[in-house]
Formats: C-alpha cells, structure tokens, sequence
C-alpha cells in the first residue's frame, strides 16, 4: 500500500514582504522628511492661531462702489484671458494632437510631436507665466501666453490618445476611396472624436478660469492682480469678496462645462 505525499500548507494571505520593506522605508522617509522641513506640532498651533486672527480681518467682505468697480474690472479681465487662451490653443492643439496620433502620422513625426507636447507640459502655468512676464512684460499678454501653452499641452495629449483608441475601419474605408488626408481627418477622424474631443476643450475652458487668477498673482494680468494688489495693501475685506468672485465665476463655469459635455455627448 503506497503512502501518499502531505498536502502543501495553504496560507490563505501570503506575506508580501517587498510591499512590507517598501512601506516600512516609506514611513522612515516620511518622518525623515518631517524633521528635515521643520514639522512642529508648536509652529502649527501658531499657524492656526494667527490663521484665525488673519480670517476675523477678512470679515465682512467689501462690496463697497470703488471696490466693486476694481472687482468687475479684474473679472471681466480674467474672463477674456481665459476665453482667449482657450480658443487659440483649441486651434494650436488640433494639429499637433493628429500629428502626435501614432495610427495616422509618420512614426518621426509622431514621435517628435509627443516629444513637443511632454516638453509643454513640463511646467506650471505660474511658471511658463512668470517666464513671458520677463518676456513680454506685466499684463495680460503674458497671461493668455502661458495658458495657451497650458491648453495646448493638455488638449493635443488627449486628443491625440482619442485618435489612437478609435476604429480605424471609418479611416481604411475613406482612404480606399482615395481621398486626401484632409478629407480622412474630416470624413473620418472628426465624427469618432469629436464629442470627447468638445468635452476636453471644455474641461479646459473650465481649467483656465481658475488658471487666470494663479497667472495674474506672477503679473499676468486678470483678478489674480487685483487679489495681489489687495494682499499688499492689506485690504483683506476686499481679499475676501475677490475670493468669492471667484469660487462664483468657477461655479458657474463648472455647470456650463458640464452642459456643453452632455449636449455633444
């Protein structure tokens, strides 16, 4: 009569000891760099207490004549940036998000194109902003500059990974029939992508109405410069109502966002 060989021991949860070792160092690290960036539970009892007497200034806010003159003023200011900024790079975006799609360009101009778009979105938009302030100087300019390279870097990456993940039977059929590489983009490009594509430029219309404010605290012009100037000048009441301008004009521009993407989906 043979003896069968015992069953192997299951363990119902194995351990995982390089997740374990890597949470461990990562806790380690974490303490380390606490200590190393002066984490004090006495500096955030401090921060706390001059953070309320920081608030109580700020109430009530100032919706005083002058002041609302200067509020509207920056808005509309903010308003056109983003507006502008979005428009131009929606039409900077599209050719550069199609030569970056791999199923319908030349592999080097594919790659060189995604190569443009990663080198775009390196930055911050305050940090591009800051860069056209020295360029082109204080103001606007410099404002709508950096978020037209904000919206480029985002809308040709997406546009282009819509592209790639569409049914290329549309494409074969249309570039059977001999048509130009226009008429493909239009014929059958365009219909596949076009209702993702309307809900990124809005999504990014939405993005640049917050973008605007952060630009103009660096000189790009907008609310962002009227809520800096507030800040200096210590006038936090008015700080307070800039801040409501703004979370109001986010808002709605979150719901209209949100209209456009159902209307075209």
């Amino acid at each position: 009569m043979s003896m069968s060989a015992p069953a192997a021991k299951r363990v119902a949860f194995p351990p995982n000891w390089p997740a374990r070792i890597g949470l461990i160092v990562l806790a380690v690290y974490v303490v380390y760099a606490a200590t190393t960036l002066e984490f004090t539970w006495a500096r955030f009892l401090t921060g706390l207490d001059q953070g309320g007497r920081f608030l109580s200034r700020m109430f009530p806010p100032d919706f005083s004549a002058d002041k609302q003159s200067l509020l509207t003023a920056g808005m509309m200011e903010s308003l056109q940036i983003a507006i502008l900024s979005t428009v131009f790079g929606i039409l900077f975006a599209m050719p550069l998000g199609l030569a970056a799609a791999r199923n319908l360009s030349p592999a080097p101009l594919a790659w060189f194109s995604r190569g443009l778009i990663a080198l775009l979105r390196t930055f911050h938009p305050v940090i591009v902003a800051i860069l056209f302030v020295k360029a082109v100087g204080f103001g606007a300019l410099a404002g709508v500059l950096a978020l037209i390279v904000a919206s480029m870097g985002f809308l040709s990456k997406l546009l282009a990974e819509a592209v790639e993940e569409m049914s290329m039977n549309q494409v074969e059929a249309v570039r059977a029939t001999g048509a130009s590489f226009l008429s493909v983009v239009v014929m059958a490009v365009v219909p596949q992508v076009m209702p993702r594509f309307v809900g990124f430029c809005a999504y990014q219309l939405d993005s640049n109405l917050r973008n605007s404010a952060l630009v103009g605290l660096v000189g790009g012009g907008g609310i962002g410069a009227t809520l800096f100037t507030a800040f200096q000048r210590f006038d936090y009441d008015f700080v307070l109502t800039i801040v409501l301008a703004i979370i109001a004009v986010v808002m709605v521009g979150e719901i209209l966002s949100g209209f456009v993407r159902r209307l075209f989906q």
